[in-house]
């Protein structure tokens, strides 16, 4: 298995500059460097949270009017993490926790706000974005930082060992044994691949190249040849992932 996720990680940080570029535009649609931090933090949260599939409007909003009741706590990284983790360290981990027991949170929207402000305060997507002045630029060796698994990750994880069943606790939990909190990270842009290789839903999901699904992300470049080598690495990396029925097993 160990060997199978080395060839993945390879191709996602060989080609994280797709994937960057995409990020960067949608972190645009929802940070204004013009804007006051608190409007900047509430966007991005109003954001995430709206990208659950099925959120709990009823106790989505009964987090938003907990925030609302003191919006000085979106002032600063520090703030934020004390005002949903009362008392822990103000580390990546602590967001991720504090927001995961807030109520209409799950663990996967919990990791991908987590993320998204790691992203943002990293310096490589631009110090425009950058909304706080106290966020930890890299990921300590100490913090524990959780990948957003969602449906595209787990049907790849499927696809590799469909005799497992796979979640965000397990995908977790596995990539941790190989693999530092940073490079983690990196793993998210397994999203993206997926996202344009896949059609269907659920579990019963064919991978291929999906034009389609790439024209339909907003921040893509749609210039075609862009596309063109998009395409391209988009089959190395269905080749990457086309296990065969032995190595199947051995996963």
């Amino acid at each position: 298995m160990e060997t199978h996720l080395k060839t993945i990680f390879n191709f996602l940080y060989h080609y994280r500059r797709y994937n960057q570029a995409v990020q960067r535009n949608y972190y645009s649609n929802f940070i204004r460097p013009g804007s006051s931090k608190t409007d900047n933090v509430l966007s991005l949260l109003y954001a995430i949270a709206n990208t659950q599939s099925r959120p709990n409007i009823d106790k989505l909003a009964d987090f938003f009017k907990f925030i609302a009741d003191e919006l000085e706590s979106l002032e600063s990284f520090g703030k934020f993490v004390q005002k949903i983790n009362s008392d822990a360290i103000h580390n990546y981990n602590s967001l991720f926790e504090g927001l995961n027991r807030q109520n209409g949170w799950g663990a996967k929207t919990s990791a991908l706000f987590t993320k998204c402000i790691y992203h943002i305060h990293s310096g490589t997507y631009g110090n425009d974005l950058k909304i706080w002045d106290d966020v930890p630029s890299t990921i300590n060796e100490s913090d524990v930082f959780y990948l957003p698994v969602d449906a595209v990750i787990v049907a790849i994880f499927t696809h590799l060992n469909s005799a497992r069943s796979w979640n965000f606790s397990n995908v977790n939990k596995m990539l941790r044994e190989h693999y530092k909190s940073v490079e983690i990270e990196i793993w998210d842009d397994l999203w993206f691949w997926g996202f344009i290789t896949q059609k269907g839903t659920g579990t019963n999901r064919l991978f291929e190249w999906n034009e389609n699904k790439y024209w339909i992300l907003q921040e893509t470049n749609k210039d075609p040849n862009e596309i063109a080598e998009i395409k391209d690495r988009a089959f190395e990396f269905l080749n990457i992932i086309s296990v065969n029925e032995l190595t199947k097993r051995a996963i």
